[in-house]
């Protein structure tokens, strides 16, 4: 049995109804999909468990009618990234943060809540991270207008009569 194989079954021993999807997308990668809800439970039982002890990347999609923040779980050992596709509905876009597990998902969340909107319930500081911290619009939303001819307009530069 292969690394990838080995952390399929115990993923599935542990988390049985949890993953929608769970398998082998190229050599040495993993990818499941779960709900918003399972995260926690999944991301500590991947850290102390199974020995996954690199975050390495947490990205935002939106895909019209929900939304999906991807995770890429990195266990040096045995060379396996577990990549977890976490659903959010488009009405509700919250996720747990992660960052009392791995201090890496700090930035990452910052950046994907400043420009997909999603938040990251019990971050230490959710703030813009790329934008102007006045900002009002998350620009990589499919809802975002690319038409708008002002979309940014500083209240700080409206206090001051434009200077």
């Amino acid at each position: 049995m292969g690394a990838e194989e080995d952390v399929m079954k115990r993923v599935r021993e542990r988390f049985s109804a949890v993953f929608r999807e769970l398998q082998v997308i190229r050599p040495g990668v993993v990818k499941g999909v779960i709900d918003r809800k399972d995260l926690l439970g999944v991301a500590s039982f991947l850290q102390h468990e199974l020995g996954f002890e690199h975050l390495s990347c947490i990205t935002a999609v939106d895909w019209k009618d929900h939304f999906e923040c991807v995770y890429h779980f990195y266990d040096y050992d045995t060379a396996v990234t577990l990549q977890v596709h976490a659903w959010i509905p488009y009405d509700d876009p919250k996720i747990d943060s992660l960052v009392k597990l791995w201090n890496a998902a700090n930035f990452h969340e910052r950046e994907a809540w400043d420009l997909m909107g999603i938040e990251f319930v019990g971050h230490p500081k959710l703030e813009r991270i790329l934008l102007p911290k006045d900002f009002r619009y998350h620009p990589l939303r499919k809802d975002f207008s690319q038409e708008t001819e002002r979309q940014y307009i500083s209240r700080r530069r409206l206090k001051t009569g434009g200077r």
